[in-house]
């Protein structure tokens, strides 16, 4: 099986990879760091993975606006182009920004990487900025970004950022990977929704990590509750509106959530995703066996949310 997998990460040195997951509860699994190509390269052999689709984690490069944001984005933009070229059959990539709240510098990196470096589209975080600061991509602040990315009828892949809920993660096994990420990614998905940017900016392609979170859940909630608090969208424009996302597998393959994306949106909305190596190859198995197991006798379907829809939709 040649999967195209979208949403696989780069874990540069300079990060400190490891320490970044400790402060947020999560623990990255030692043997993928330090990261390597090559490491990602063996994994993707044992998946049945041709190509992956790398992107930084959601959140970086972090910082304020400034020439420190501008140079590490360009920096990592420059280190996933050049793994790419090593492997050109094996990696493409998502390009990183630098924040979002830099107008100038987020338009001129699109132009770059984009062009120059021939990303297949853009990774964005749910939000930029820290604490009271901090903007959704909703906000308006935002929209000559989207305006662009609208014009070149860019793919953007958006994946939630590690945002502290304001109460303390309830157990050491339910960190803000595990459940506050997933929800950022909603939150993020809502915003441009009831915020008509998602409608005013149809042609930007916007990828939702992992399934949308609980986006297909609670999307029912938002078009009657938004609608009721002012929302100039009507409830069936919401549901439209949200149902025009992507949704990527990546750590939530499993028959109930699969057949609720099967009512949500069509199978053409689906792209195979592993989230490694944030996790473990044998993590990635389990929800590989599931996905397999759910389309088991379709395999139109099949082969569409493993590889066919990426091809078309990134042209890899």
């Amino acid at each position: 099986m040649d999967r195209i997998d979208v949403h696989h990460h780069i874990f540069p040195a300079s990060i400190g990879k490891a320490g970044l997951s400790e402060k947020v509860g999560w623990r990255t699994p030692s043997e993928n760091l330090p990261w390597t190509p090559e490491i990602s390269l063996k994994a993707m052999s044992e998946l049945g993975v041709k190509t992956a689709i790398l992107s930084l984690p959601a959140g970086l490069p972090p910082g304020p606006v400034g020439p420190e944001s501008r140079a590490a984005a360009r920096h990592f933009n420059e280190y996933a182009a050049q793994i790419c070229a090593d492997y050109p059959e094996r990696f493409a990539f998502f390009a990183c920004l630098p924040n979002l709240l830099d107008e100038s510098g987020a338009l001129a990196e699109i132009s770059y990487a984009l062009d120059i470096l021939k990303a297949r589209g853009i990774a964005m975080s749910s939000s930029y900025g820290e604490a009271l600061d901090a903007k959704y991509i909703g906000d308006d602040k935002f929209d000559p970004v989207w305006e662009e990315l609208n014009r070149r009828a860019a793919v953007v892949f958006l994946h939630g950022n590690q945002t502290p809920s304001s109460t303390p993660y309830p157990h050491p096994f339910l960190g803000i990977p595990v459940t506050e990420v997933p929800n950022e990614t909603f939150k993020a998905a809502a915003h441009l929704v009831v915020a008509g940017k998602k409608r005013r900016w149809p042609d930007v392609k916007i990828i939702l990590a992992h399934l949308g979170g609980s986006t297909p859940f609670l999307a029912p909630r938002i078009a009657v509750l938004s609608k009721h608090m002012g929302c100039p969208l009507s409830h069936d424009e919401i549901m439209e509106d949200f149902k025009t996302f992507y949704f990527d597998l990546s750590l939530s393959s499993h028959e109930t959530t699969l057949t609720a994306m099967r009512a949500f949106v069509d199978d053409s909305r689906l792209l195979f995703g592993t989230d490694f190596p944030a996790v473990s190859t044998e993590m990635v198995q389990w929800y590989t066996k599931n996905a397999d197991a759910f389309y088991a006798g379709d395999q139109d379907s099949y082969e569409k949310v493993m590889y066919k829809n990426a091809r078309t939709l990134l042209s890899v």
